[in-house]
């Protein structure tokens, strides 16, 4: 027998969970969310200042965290959190918990984000902070130790100690203890470097005891306090309190507001009664109780206007109307870095100075000022200029997204539909991955774009910028970006107003193409720089031009260059006085030449140097030799404290370059700070690298080693609830999810009318695990058949061909951010090695969680279906375009809203687009979900970084103090700006200076710089700024290098160049350089080969073509040429390495990458000029790019770019370029004239062939390279080859003796004893097995087929048809070689069970299976339609499918019925509409609106109403025109006491005069807007169409209803004017409500019944239906039920009740066999008493009642087999029982002549074989046991069968002789002689009744 299981008990709250699904502590108090705990802080001079401060907020009161956020978790974040809090309104109490299909997500999320990361995906017994709920409490001698340590060691200490929390909340307190710990804090206050530490710190004491109690004890008892000493001391305390109390206020103000007005209070009283006593306070104590009382007063005020939000909002503290508002605009430091709204929204201008270059500075202020503006200005303008644009165009083209998709804006680009899709964990914090249409960016090269670049600034709005979100591009990768895909990062503030916005809010996102970070560095440097701690002012700001030695020279100026000479001169130069001109060795000692000698002597001699070094001139080679003349003398300038010297560049390259020169003469103390490096020898000084070092783990402080552990805790234990969360978020975008998943988030009725599809053409589908594949159009049926109905528009993309690999080029936008990337020292993990384990292992969860949840993953797309046991193969073409189809789905916008989703009957029947739309609205609710459950584990993530910045900071600190020397690119040194202000490097080195924006290298120095040595070119490229303007008229883009050059500062040029060959050099002097000298070298360097040149100008007037994204251009003939000429040159025999193209703009490098494969170009390099300053090559191609018909030349006609361009070549430098434009420029001019000079400009290039040297070709273009196929020229080769054949090449200069070359001739070599030849070319090696094919007899079959050679045909696989007969008789549709099919596809006409014939597989004929009858039904329900099912659906009509025909009458509240076909409409189910001025109704449309009892609002200053708001008004409407102007500055058009119309007489004439009614047009005329639609009428006729009585035709019908509009018929709800006629109206609508719904005691009584006849037989149904045991009992509870409610209910408890006792007579008197076949049926019937279509229509009722006719029947027959089986009659009454049967289990409907034919067949049974087999009838037994009155168990029979009674207890104590047979009956000691048994055909007990235990047994537990 089947067994059911039994449950017990009802779903309860789980591990320790409180009712409302909410977590509990410890503590058993429901613990508090912690709030992010970000903000700056308020600093108490800011507050003295009274200038506008931010405050931040933290969450609403009730999410915030006490102490440890902890408590029992029940397994992470993604498990139970019981039902309240996260319950959705979808699917009622089954849909409750986390499903199946969801559990198995968060075990898969969890094996790899739990185990796999330090063994805590354990029972977590540690809080949210990663403590212990335990931790031993910090003691007085730890804190007084600790009170004398630096600042930011205290601070971090106690913030990460756990024992500090458990110390605070430790009461009562010593006095003594209490004044420590506020020394303490007050101590760690002070440490400003620390912010995200000193935020947690001051969160664990405005959540303590020691705030709320302690605190306020200590203070009270300070009055009272008569020891004399520590009232001396009170003064001293107290200032640490207030200044605890500041900072606590200043980063929490919201919360801590209350707490610290107490203690202030208090605090002023104890000061005052102090005082009283004599005792002195300072000063200090004063001014911060001033302040605290002064914002205490702000906040408070705040909160009684209802200003005051969270700890995170940003508002000003503290203003003063009376500040000097020139004043404070003037200073630069109160500007924000961010753009605000008004900067936006207005003409802003702001006020800015050009960069002094000619004249100097008045004071230091005004130049920070200056650059602080500038820079600002930089950054913020495009964005400013681009959004303001967007402004207008929206408002331009009505706010239409479409055409704004297709401009391209000059200062910002736009993405649109931009949300969030899931957070991710990185190292600086949280990020979130956005997606964006990437329909209108189809063209964008995503490699080589500028776009989303690492560090870009996107600034994201939903609401037309009225407010906006700041965010940083934090990760970057093409293909995601190809996607739609880019990593950001919020601004701190942008977090906080991100946590308030609805989580699948759409954004449009802006990006400006500023690199911010570098600017917001800068920036903040900038304002922190103090004009008193900026060094060299004398120089920077003065521009004096007597520069001093360096203060140290000054003391003590002897060198010793022994170390830096040349090896042969290092033991006779002696130390001497550098100071000294005369005391230096020669310049040929030290390896010099004179000018590198001057710039040598400039730079240890002067604290300002400066040294111009023009190309090839070994300006590195200098800096190096200063660098090692300074380090080899470190005691001249390093001998009071350990100060390192700071190397800056301003690329990755150069700081490589310069630090590797360093290592050769200084083999440790280097630390190389920044991003990617190339430098194998650099790797091990890299800053990361050097904090993972064990000799680091050694030295490092224990507080550090202490606070980094325990945070790393808590930053893994977010970091794994986030992921968990994250990696549903990833997948349910990446295809389509599974419909388990989001079962949770359908309506119940759509779940169960999903799970019950259609038939499909072909068999029965009797198993589709991918459902929602199938629903979406994505299943079985091939794809092309479904994509009718979504062609409009959505073209496969074409086919794309196989392209070659091409060679890999340094792409810009990769150069760009290699620049940008700086690497901090730490990545979230174990601490090193770990990062691609850890990788893999999150792929390897992703892999699994997508494995779970999706149906169809577009990463990996199966190649075919799974619905159907045919398997359909998918081909490659359609595979594409289905992949493209779900992607284009998935990235849409429009989901359907949950009013149109209510109004979906059956999801089976929408069109592909609908059902699209409805998915997208389930994965939406799925995803609001997921992302909600990770908020907190959000903020507490963002929180941990935000410590471990500083806990990594102060490692950073301790490495670069250890140093010696310090490498840093400039954009690492605006990172570190605050770590190099407390290194404080005495000696910094700038290379590449002239390209660094002087703003940068301002940052870089700290006050304790004694010596600048600034190293570069201005006459090569200079500083970029993003603001042309700003370059042009402000000298933004001039470097200090060139300034202070300008400004005839000494410098030093270095004259001599080593690089190029004389002609190249000749270029560049004396048109860009006077003097350049060359060095003896250049002038041995040997000729280009194959050419007869070794520079040339190739002119042309192709023309250049412009890219579309960017400004970029691209020239093909160009192109073409410099890929001819370098392939060309190949073939000379130059190795790729010695050869670079460069071109001036980014867009010819992607068209130069096209003709390049990386099989003939791998190594050759591929540059823009501007990325290739300080590189060299032996041979430069450069690709001009310029020409056009307007004579533009862009930045050709820069000297700097120029002078680059021209300057990289050592050997070889050829040209191509528009002669004709250039020479408009007056630079290029003059160099056109040199090269004429030697002929070296023309348009044609002269080819040389080495071989045949009289041999010339002329090439223009790159066609003419064909005449040069080999590099040489047309003449054929003939060299003889070893294996005798001759060369087929063209003339080759390389590989001369042919050692390389590969003979493609056919090889003549014989392979077997037949003679066959090899089939290969000459040179491949031959196959041992010869595989030509020939005809061989296959033995098995004696087919003919072709075999190759050696194979033996009897292991040759026959490839004819096969010609067997299957036993069907039909032929095998395999081949010969292979087995045939067990399954025959023949279509032939099958005879269905139900009698029909249907086309279908032959295998039906003999399978168990049948397939779906398609046969339509065609009965006529009762409610007189025909009915829409087949066969199949209708169960050979047994049960009909529901009528589908819509009822769309007009229902009483004017809504339409949504309801299928029924006779009487239920109550609508739609949100009531109903709503005045105070509130609105939130019931459904069908129930009763509870009236409002508010006092009218309808006044005027001529009438007014005295009713309450529901009754009708007691006033007319007034009449008077209204007085009001609007505000396009025209008289309002409406009436007095009315709502005025939003449009004008004279700006909307056409509108406003439309005749409708005829009365528009008069003079006169006065309008009314109805709020409902909005649409206008004139008011006299408006008032009498309200006032009429019917509306129309349809009025009569309905005479009940809101009067409507007269255009739109939209209900009129609102307008006051017409509030009579409304409320007179809803009130006769509320009164057939009533009659509808019933009366209310009438339900009350009806719902009493229907309970007590539940409770009655709920004992039966717990145990043999449980689920619908509880689905009754919650409806049963619902506050709201209808009488039709009660009407379903009441049917459906009548039915469930009488299947309830059938399944107790299945369980208990039934046959095995019998009861399982009978369990289907119930099961079968249950499926339809539950279906959700269920409304117990006329229809409905008919069938299941037949159908349980049926049941009972056949129950009443199986009752019978088991009692027959138990006498072994069986076999006697077969042949009667399976007619029976077969009579009950026809197909079709069970009808009143089938029942009574079944029953006559059962009596007919009872007859011939009675039920009881006592020989008397059922109901003469019936009497003879009530006659007897005899419990059960005291009927016992003989041997043979015959009854007898034993009474008294019913045990056998006695023997007898049985009357009948003369056989012993009875027995003894209760025991019954052998063969006597309990008779249970007469009472049906199983057991004598000797005793009360056997007794029980007679009965059924479940009666008691």
């Amino acid at each position: 027998m089947e067994k059911l299981p039994f449950r017990s008990g009802r779903r309860g709250t789980h591990n320790g969970q409180n009712e409302n699904g909410q977590h509990e502590n410890g503590h058993g108090q429901r613990g508090r969310g912690r709030g992010r705990l970000q903000g700056d802080r308020v600093r108490e001079q800011e507050v003295r200042r009274r200038a506008q401060s931010q405050e931040h907020s933290q969450r609403d009161a009730d999410r915030q965290r006490g102490g440890a956020r902890g408590g029992a978790r029940g397994g992470g974040r993604g498990g139970h959190r019981g039902g309240g809090a996260e319950r959705l309104r979808f699917g009622g109490g089954r849909n409750e918990q986390p499903g199946g299909a969801e559990r198995q997500v968060m075990r898969a999320g969890a094996e790899g984000t739990g185990a796999r990361r330090g063994g805590h995906n354990g029972d977590r017994r540690e809080g949210r902070d990663g403590t212990d709920p335990s931790p031993r409490k910090l003691g007085y001698k730890t804190l007084e130790d600790l009170s004398k340590q630096e600042p930011s060691v205290v601070a971090i200490t106690l913030s990460s100690n756990p024992g500090f929390r458990a110390l605070l909340g430790e009461t009562p307190m010593r006095p003594d203890l209490v004044q420590l710990i506020c020394l303490v804090v007050s101590k760690a206050f002070t440490s400003r470097t620390d912010r995200g530490t000193l935020q947690h710190l001051a969160n664990i004491i405005k959540e303590s005891k020691f705030l709320s109690i302690t605190l306020l004890h200590y203070v009270g008892g300070m009055m009272s306090d008569s020891n004399q000493t520590r009232r001396a001391q009170f003064p001293q305390h107290l200032e640490y309190i207030t200044a605890i109390l500041l900072e606590v206020l200043s980063i929490f103000p919201a919360s801590s507001v209350n707490t610290v007005n107490m203690l202030v209070t208090l605090l002023q009283a104890s000061i005052n009664t102090l005082r009283a006593s004599g005792v002195d306070f300072l000063p200090k104590v004063e001014e911060k109780m001033e302040t605290l009382t002064g914002l205490i007063a702000h906040l408070q005020e705040k909160s009684r206007e209802g200003t005051l939000r969270t700890d995170k909002d940003t508002y000003g503290l503290l203003t003063n109307v009376d500040d000097n508002e020139g004043e404070e605009q003037e200073d630069f430091r109160n500007i924000p870095l961010y753009p605000t709204p008004e900067e936006f929204h207005q003409n802003h201008k702001p006020f800015l100075r050009q960069n002094l270059t000619s004249r100097r500075y008045t004071n230091t202020h005004l130049y920070l000022d200056t650059h602080f503006r500038l820079l600002r200005e930089d950054f913020v303008r495009p964005l400013r200029e681009g959004i303001q644009q967007l402004l207008q165009d929206q408002m331009a083209m009505g706010r239409n997204d479409n055409p704004l998709k297709k401009k391209r804006f000059d200062d910002i680009r736009v993405y649109f539909s931009t949300y969030l899709v899931v957070p991710k964990c990185t190292h600086t914090g949280l990020a979130y991955i956005v997606q964006f249409d990437v329909q209108p960016l189809k063209f964008v090269r995503w490699q080589n774009s500028k776009r989303l670049l690492f560090g870009s600034l996107v600034c994201l709005s939903y609401d037309n910028f009225e407010s906006f979100l700041f965010a940083t591009v934090s990760d970057r990768d093409p293909k995601y970006l190809e996607k739609g895909q880019v990593q950001i990062t919020f601004t701190e503030e942008s977090r906080v107003k991100l946590a308030r916005i609805q989580k699948n809010q759409l954004f449009l996102m802006v990006e400006t193409t500023a690199y911010f970070e570098a600017y917001r560095y800068v920036l903040e440097g900038l304002k922190e720089q103090t004009e008193d701690d900026l060094p060299f002012q004398r120089y920077i700001v003065e521009c004096s031009t007597d520069v001093l030695p360096p203060a140290y020279l000054r003391r003590r100026d002897v060198y010793d260059l022994s170390d830096v000479a040349k090896p042969e001169h290092k033991n006779s130069i002696r130390p001497f006085n550098s100071l000294d001109v005369d005391a230096w060795p020669d310049m040929e000692e030290l390896g010099l030449d004179e000018s590198q000698m001057k710039a040598f002597q400039l730079a240890l001699t002067k604290e300002l140097a400066i040294i111009q070094g023009p190309p090839g001139t070994g300006k590195t080679y200098v800096g190096l030799k200063i660098a090692q003349a300074l380090l080899t003398n470190k005691d001249l300038w390093n001998n009071t404290n350990s100060a390192p010297m700071l190397v800056v560049c301003y690329t990755n390259h150069a700081l490589d370059q310069f630090l590797e020169g360093i290592h050769k003469f200084l083999k440790n103390g280097i630390v190389r700070v920044g991003g990617r490096s190339n430098s194998e020898i650099l790797k091990q000084f890299n800053l990361r690298q050097l904090t993972h070092s064990q000799h680091f783990k050694r030295t490092l402080p224990t507080h550090l080693r202490t606070a980094y552990n325990q945070i790393y805790r808590q930053l893994c234990d977010e970091e794994r609830a986030i992921k968990s969360q994250s990696l549903k978020l990833e997948c349910s975008l990446k295809g389509v999810m599974r419909e388990t998943f989001l079962q949770r988030f359908m309506l119940e009725r759509h779940w169960m009318n999903l799970n019950s599809p259609p038939m499909e053409d072909g068999f029965e589908i009797k198993k589709k695990p991918n459902l929602m594949m199938e629903w979406l159009g994505l299943g079985s049926t091939p794809f092309q058949q479904r994509e009718s109905e979504t062609a409009n528009g959505n073209e496969a993309e074409e086919a794309m061909e196989e392209e070659e690999d091409l060679i890999e080029i340094e792409e810009e936008a990769e150069l760009i951010q290699a620049e940008r990337m700086i690497e901090d020292g730490w990545t979230i993990g174990p601490r090193a090695g770990r990062d691609d384990k850890k990788k893999r292992n999150m792929e390897e969860d992703v892999r699994k969680v997508e494995e779970l949840m999706l149906a169809m993953n577009l990463d990996n797309v199966d190649t075919r279906a799974e619905q159907n046991e045919k398997v359909w193969e998918v081909q490659k073409h359609q595979r594409k375009k289905m992949k493209q189809k779900v992607r284009h789905e998935l990235g849409l916008s429009s989901d359907m809203t949950d009013q149109q989703e209510e109004n979906v009957f059956d999801v089976w029947s929408l069109n592909l687009k609908d059902r699209w739309r409805l998915y997208r609205l389930w994965v939406s609710r799925y995803r609001i979900e997921v992302r909600t459950k990770a908020l907190e584990s959000e903020e507490a993530y963002q929180n941990a970084v935000d410590r471990m910045a500083d806990v990594k900071r102060q490692e950073n600190l301790h490495v670069l103090r250890e140093a010696t020397v310090i490498g840093m690119t400039t954009t690492g040194a605006a990172k570190f700006r605050k770590a190099l202000q407390e290194v404080r490097p005495c000696l910094v080195i700038v290379e590449e200076a002239a390209e660094v924006l002087e703003a940068h290298t301002i940052t870089t120095l700290s006050r304790a710089c004694q010596h600048l040595i600034l190293i570069g070119d201005h006459q090569q490229l200079r500083p970029s700024a993003t603001v042309f303007e700003l370059a042009k008229n402000f000298n933004l883009e001039m470097s200090m290098f060139e300034r202070l050059v300008n400004m005839e500062l000494p410098f030093v040029r270095l004259n001599y160049q080593h690089r190029m060959r004389p002609d190249i050099a000749r270029l560049l002097t004396p048109h860009i350089y006077s003097a350049l000298e060359n060095h003896p070298s250049v002038f041995e360097y040997e000729n280009i080969k194959g050419l007869n040149t070794n520079l040339f100008f190739l002119e042309h007037n192709h023309l250049e073509e412009e890219i579309k994204d960017g400004k970029s251009h691209q020239n093909t003939h160009e192109a073409k040429f410099v890929v001819a000429l370098c392939q060309y040159l190949l073939l000379q025999e130059y190795k790729p390495e010695q050869i670079t193209i460069l071109t001036t703009y980014t867009g010819q490098l992607h068209c130069l990458r096209k003709q390049m494969p990386a099989s003939v170009f791998s190594g050759v390099k591929v540059h823009v000029v501007d990325k290739y300053q300080g590189e060299e090559n032996d041979i430069i191609l450069l690709s001009l790019v310029r020409s056009n018909p307007q004579g533009k030349v862009g930045f050709l006609n820069i000297p700097n770019r120029v002078c680059v361009a021209l300057s990289r070549a050592k050997k070889g430098l050829y040209c191509i370029g528009n002669s004709g434009i250039l020479s408009t420029v007056k630079l290029w001019s003059n160099i056109f004239h040199t090269l004429r000079e030697k002929e070296q400009v023309g348009r044609a290039l002269t080819l040389c062939c080495q071989n045949h040297p009289n041999r010339q070709i002329k090439a223009s273009k790159a066609d003419d390279f064909n005449d040069a196929p080999e590099g040489g020229c047309t003449q054929p080769c003939e060299f003889r080859l070893d294996c005798g054949h001759v060369c087929t090449r063209a003339c080759h200069p390389y590989d001369p003796d042919h050692k390389e070359f590969n003979c493609t001739k056919k090889c003549e070599k014989i392979l077997c004893n037949e003679g066959h030849k090899c089939t290969l070319t000459c040179h491949e090696i031959c196959p041992k097995k010869c595989p030509v094919k020939v005809e061989k007899i296959i033995p098995q079959c004696q087919h003919t087929q072709m075999v190759p050679c050696h194979q033996d045909p009897g292991t040759f696989i026959c490839g004819e048809p096969c010609m067997k007969l299957l036993p069907c008789g039909h032929r095998c549709d395999s081949v010969c070689g292979r087995s045939c099919s067990t399954r025959c596809i023949v279509t032939v006409t099958l005879k269905l069970r139900c009698g029909h014939n249907q086309q279908g597989p032959c295998f039906y004929k003999t399978s168990t299976e049948q397939p779906e009858c398609k046969v339509p039904c065609k009965h006529q329900l009762k409610c007189g339609h025909d009915c829409h099912g087949t066969c199949s659906k209708c169960y050979q009509g047994r049960y009909h499918a529901p009528c589908p025909q819509r009822c769309e009458r007009l229902l009483i509240c004017s809504h339409k019925c949504t309801e299928p076909c029924t006779r009487d409409c239920p109550p609508c189910r739609k949100p009531c509409e109903n709503c005045c001025v105070h509130s609105k109704c939130k019931r459904e449309c069908g129930q009763s609106c509870a009236p409002c009892i508010e006092p009218c609002n309808w006044q005027c200053p001529h009438q007014s109403c005295s009713k309450l708001c529901h009754e009708p008004c007691d006033r007319p409407p007034c009449t008077e025109p209204c007085r009001k102007t609007l505000d396009c500055g025209h008289p309002c058009i409406g009436l007095c006491g009315d709502k005025c119309p939003t449009k004008c007489r004279f700006c909307d004439h056409d509108d406003v005069l439309e005749i409708f009614f005829g009365t528009e047009d008069e003079p006169d005329a006065r309008f009314i807007q109805l709020e409902d639609c909005g649409h206008i009428f004139e008011s006299t006729a408006m008032d009498q169409w309200m006032s009429e009585v019917n509306q129309g035709p349809e009025e009569q019908q309905v005479a009940i209803k809101l009067k409507e509009c007269p255009r739109c018929k939209t209900p009129i709800r609102k307008n006051l004017r017409y509030g009579s006629h409304v409320n007179r109206s809803l009130a006769e609508i509320e009164m057939v409500k009533k009659k509808i719904n019933g009366r209310e005691s009438d339900i009350v009584e009806q719902r009493k019944i229907l309970k007590n006849q539940w409770v009655e037989n709920q004992k039966i149904c717990q145990i043999y239906i449980p689920k619908e045991d509880n689905e009754i009992q919650a409806k049963l509870e619902k506050t709201y039920l209808t009488a039709s409610d009660l009407w379903i209910l009441e049917n459906k408890i009548d039915f469930l009740i009488r299947v309830a006792k059938l399944l107790k007579v299945r369980n208990k008197k039934m046959l095995f066999t019998d009861g399982y076949k009978f369990r289907q049926g119930v099961n079968q019937f249950m499926s339809w008493l539950n279906n959700t279509s269920q409304k117990f229509t006329d229809q409905q009722v008919f069938d299941l009642q037949r159908e349980l006719q049926r049941l009972n029947l056949l129950a009443e027959l199986n009752v019978r087999c088991h009692i027959a089986d138990t006498k072994d009659q069986m076999r006697k009454m077969q042949s009667e029982v399976q007619e029976i049967r077969h009579a009950l289990e026809m197909p079709g409907q069970f009808t009143d002549q089938d029942q009574l034919n079944v029953k006559e067949a059962l009596k007919s049974l009872d007859e011939k074989f009675p039920a009881t087999g006592l020989g008397i009838s059922e109901e003469e037994r019936k009497m003879i046991v009530s006659a007897m009155r005899m419990p059960p168990g005291h009927w016992h029979k003989c041997p043979n069968g015959h009854v007898y009674v034993i009474t008294e207890c019913g045990g056998a104590n006695q023997r007898a002789k049985c009357p009948d047979c003369k056989a012993s009956i009875g027995g003894e000691n209760h025991t019954l002689d052998s063969g006597n048994r309990v008779a249970t055909e007469m009472d049906g007990s199983q057991h004598s009744a000797w005793s009360e235990a056997n007794n029980l047994l007679n009965f059924d537990p479940h009666d008691f």
